[in-house]
């Protein structure tokens, strides 16, 4: 499994799977939420709205994951998760984990090839870029480690900011990036 660490939008990212960093309510928003919604097209809103009328009514908890199709997006599939809100007190870093762990396990179901992960949690919700990159770089080793006969040949992490794009770089780098 390879890990690449790529500058830009998620949007645009010709792999199998894209991670949305959603909210639990699955009804799109801002930042990579919103980006992902309007680049797919209204189809993926309706897809997330019927998953909420049947499977998720009382919306994806933290740190779960769950898939639906592009649409519009270069992507096969969307892979909504939602990350821990540092402001609302949801400090545990396993719920983190979750987030990349459950995604990977779906994606290996779904049989992808490729991945794009964005800095889940790392933006409005608060926690910072280094500690979202060590827990997620974990995670990919540690499943890579128990799954090593999955489909999954490539992981990015695609992110928004040069500045966070370099604190992702030094961590998968073996330093230690605090921001």
């Amino acid at each position: 499994m390879r890990i690449s660490i790529v500058e830009g939008d998620i949007t645009g990212r010709a792999v199998d799977a894209v991670v949305n960093a959603a909210d639990s309510a699955l009804m799109g928003g801002g930042g990579v939420d919103g980006a992902i919604h309007r680049a797919a097209g209204p189809e993926l809103l309706a897809a997330c709205r019927e998953l909420r009328r049947t499977m998720l009514p009382d919306g994806l908890p933290v740190g779960a994951a769950v898939a639906t199709k592009g649409f519009r997006l270069p992507a096969q599939w969307v892979i909504h998760t939602v990350g821990p809100n540092l402001h609302a007190g949801q400090d545990d870093p396993a719920l983190l984990t979750s987030c990349f762990t459950e995604s990977l396990r779906l994606a290996a179901r779904l049989r992808a090839r490729s991945l794009a992960f964005p800095a889940v949690s790392a933006g409005i919700y608060g926690w910072p870029a280094g500690q979202v990159a060590a827990l997620a770089f974990d995670a990919v080793r540690q499943h890579q480690r128990q799954e090593p006969e999955d489909s999954i040949e490539l992981v990015e992490f695609v992110l928004f900011s040069r500045a966070t794009a370099d604190v992702f770089r030094t961590v998968y780098a073996g330093g230690n990036a605090l921001s």
